[in-house]
């Protein structure tokens, strides 16, 4: 078992975290979920207005998930923030933090709001290196286009958000930084013959992390036919060998471009290559669904 598990291993727990569709938890929503208890939910901008909505939204899950149930929200600070202003302070992308000091008191803050506002888990740091001429998809996410600066900075945001008492999600390994296309529309391609050495890196000196997230890339030296989501050799081989991390493994997004098939098949090939959870995130009813009964029936 690998570590974080204790975290999805509850009896009848199905290995998924699913999104929901609105401001409120549906009637249909909350039978689902209790019929098919899934590990957690992940919520979005379309489920956020304000604080005392979002308290009464994280309490309805809270009336209808397993006790110990992740409440997950992607903030990394920047561009990709669910909690916004004027009801949560704004805060400046990775790339803009230059020091472990900053990079610190960054994770905090972030830990700090996602606890205030009711959730247990962050998507974030974000460990990929900004190459130029790469998709602006990661862009001013990653902290720079220095391995070892990630490396070291990404370990602080960590650190801050675990003082907070939230569970960092690095992302996305191995590395998303080369990518030319933007995953949530189509499926990038990392040539072969390319030195991923330098993408790896921060992974590497990240590796004891709890939680990592998994990009939706092709890496032709590895897999030419699969993304290291759905990859069972690069997950084996680089993200559990070569990188040695060996916490829990979520899926990006299953609903995203860079994929094909239907939620089930989706969410059933990539735990099949060794993803210890699926995520999909769009809340609509019939995905979530068909993927818990899928799931279910396993």
């Amino acid at each position: 078992m690998h570590r974080g598990l204790i975290l999805i291993s509850g009896a009848g727990r199905l290995p998924v975290i699913l999104g929901i569709s609105g401001l409120t938890l549906g009637d249909d929503e909350a039978s689902l979920f209790e019929k098919f208890p899934p590990a957690g939910v992940i919520l979005f901008g379309r489920n956020i207005a304000n604080p005392p909505q979002l308290g009464r939204l994280t309490a309805s899950l809270r009336d209808v998930l397993p006790a110990d149930a992740i409440l997950m929200v992607d903030q990394e600070g920047g561009r990709v923030a669910r909690l916004k202003a004027p009801h949560w302070p704004d805060m400046p992308a990775a790339a803009s933090l230059t020091s472990e000091v900053a990079a610190f008191a960054h994770g905090l803050a972030l830990g700090q709001m996602v606890a205030e506002a009711g959730f247990t888990m962050t998507a974030a740091p974000v460990l990929d290196l900004r190459h130029p001429g790469a998709n602006e998809v990661i862009g001013d996410r990653a902290i720079s286009a220095d391995p070892g600066v990630v490396a070291r900075l990404g370990a602080k945001i960590a650190e801050g958000i675990i003082v907070a008492g939230i569970i960092p999600v690095m992302k996305h390994i191995p590395g998303h930084g080369r990518a030319l296309v933007d995953s949530h529309e189509t499926l990038p391609r990392i040539p072969a013959g390319i030195d991923l050495t330098a993408d790896f890196q921060p992974f590497m000196a990240n590796k004891t992390l709890p939680w990592a997230m998994t990009a939706h890339i092709v890496y032709e030296a590895y897999d030419t036919e699969n993304p290291a989501t759905l990859s069972a050799r690069i997950i084996a081989e680089i993200i559990r060998g070569k990188i040695g991390f060996a916490g829990t493994l979520m899926s990006d997004d299953l609903a995203m471009g860079a994929l094909n098939g239907t939620p089930a098949s989706r969410a059933q090939a990539a735990l099949a290559a060794g993803c210890d959870l699926a995520l999909y995130c769009p809340g609509d009813r019939a995905g979530n669904l068909e993927i818990l009964q899928a799931l279910a029936d396993a």
